[in-house]
């Protein structure tokens, strides 16, 4: 028990940063644990603040839901460099380059800026005009509009949020990471009930105070990574964000395969929700509240995704295949234990879980049974997200953007409309389509990771 407290604060402390050698389930432990526990805090957020913004109205609710289903488009830009950044640095880490590991930082820093400027700019206008198109009626939209352009204006802020944690990430320093979240996500909460229903003299926001204490929350967290950089061997100067023609096209390769791939798979949940918006506003609110609590039970199984990563990208860098190898499998199956433990417990609670946020009948009937349904596709997800993370890793970003593709946009949307508006399930279809596409997806990764190109991928 003393080892494994030790190993716990050792986790916590972040005082290894190369993975090369020693003990896979050690490493693993020590990467894990702290982004697990950065996902658990990201997945308490994100439970928190449905459960304020639900105590406004439902209609607050599907606002939070139609909204973030375009915003996940932000994230996928995100998500991608984020992807990027963990790979190219922890290569260069592998390797022993911190000189270089310092420029792909710097590097990473000026194209979210550039990129993340472009898509605050459209958001921000058009943040009506997207409700519109998302099947909002004229109260949400009258209602959502200001929620939804802070939102969309926060970009840089989400962008920077993620692409300096798979920075520190792929250093291996999952650690800082983990407590900058802590930091964004704990203000957050502790902000949300002032802003949204007031405290003293400021005034009640409702759903648009929702949204400030996230952009709130967020930018302390990007200034906590920006600090703890500027203490670390990482440390870049502004010499660095001078755009480097052949690190930067490379990192662009990488985050547009990373983006590409999130965008598919989040585009999907787009057309989810438009389809189910056909249902109305109370679907949709119970919908999103279930999205939530499965958020709630999945972010922590990405940690173990992100460690298997971290690791194939630093063993590559060190000419270790076969470490990354068994440090990928061994992941999948921890992922497995924990998810298929979950899937249990949402199964026989869903309902019980649903009505902690709403008592809205319909939205309640449609919350749990969607929990219901997609718990069941956990067993793929616990290998699905493993696999595809670590050829993310190794910096092939093209193979899952391709999976992705064909899973979700040529499985998952036909067969969602098809049993839900053709075959007349309704909701149910919706759901249904969703842990189908996952069994195809997990089968295709693993046949994919088989296969063992991805070891050959420069980076």
């Amino acid at each position: 028990m003393k080892k494994w407290f030790t190993l716990f604060r050792q986790a916590l402390a972040g005082t290894e940063e190369s993975f090369t050698s020693g003990s896979i389930n050690k490493a693993i432990f020590l990467l894990a644990i702290p982004m697990i526990m950065e996902m658990i805090m990201e997945s308490l957020f994100a439970v928190v603040d449905i459960f304020f913004v639900s105590q406004i109205s439902i209609e607050a609710v599907a606002i939070v839901g139609l909204t973030e289903s375009v915003i996940t488009l932000v994230y996928s830009v995100a998500i991608g460099l984020s992807t990027a950044a963990a790979a190219t640095i922890a290569r260069r880490v592998g390797e022993g380059n911190p000189d270089l590991a310092r420029r792909a930082i710097g590097q990473v820093i000026t194209l979210s800026l550039i990129i993340s400027g472009v898509l605050a700019l459209l958001g921000g206008y058009y943040a009506p005009d997207i409700l519109r198109l998302m099947g909002a009626d004229d109260m949400v939209i009258s209602q959502g509009t200001s929620f939804a352009r802070i939102q969309y204006l926060s970009s840089p802020i989400i962008i920077l949020l993620y692409s300096l944690s798979g920075a520190l990430r792929g250093a291996g320093n999952a650690s800082t990471a983990m407590r900058s979240l802590i930091v964004a996500n704990g203000l957050n909460m502790l902000l949300d009930p002032v802003l949204i229903f007031g405290l003293g003299p400021i005034p009640a926001m409702g759903v648009t105070g929702a949204a400030l204490a996230t952009v709130i929350g967020r930018s302390v967290g990007v200034a906590y990574q920006l600090y703890a950089l500027s203490k670390s061997r990482f440390a870049f100067s502004l010499a660095d964000m001078i755009p480097y023609r052949k690190m930067l096209v490379n990192i662009s390769r990488i985050a547009a395969g990373g983006t590409g791939q999130f965008l598919v798979s989040s585009a999907s949940w787009i057309f989810l929700t438009r389809i189910l918006a056909e249902f109305g506003s109370d679907v949709v609110g119970g919908y999103t509240i279930a999205i939530r609590v499965i958020m709630f039970t999945l972010l922590p199984a990405w940690g173990l995704a992100n460690a298997a990563a971290t690791l194939v990208g630093q063993n590559l860098g060190a000419g270790k295949p076969q470490r990354a190898v068994e440090s990928v499998w061994q992941c999948a199956r921890m992922n497995l234990v924990f998810l298929l433990g979950i899937a249990a417990v949402l199964f026989a609670g869903a309902e019980t879980m649903v009505g902690w946020f709403t008592a809205n009948e319909q939205a309640i009937a449609t919350g749990k049974q969607a929990l219901q349904v997609l718990c069941l596709g956990y067993g793929f997800w616990a290998y699905g997200m493993v696999v595809s993370q670590s050829l993310n890793g190794a910096g092939d970003t093209t193979t899952p953007t391709v999976l992705n593709l064909v899973c979700f946009w040529l499985i998952q949307i036909p067969l969602a409309y098809g049993l839900s508006v053709l075959g007349g399930l309704g909701p149910l279809g919706v759901f249904a389509a969703v842990p189908i596409s996952e069994a195809f997806l997990a089968g295709f990764s693993i046949w994919r990771f088989r296969l063992g190109r991805w070891k050959l991928v420069k980076v």
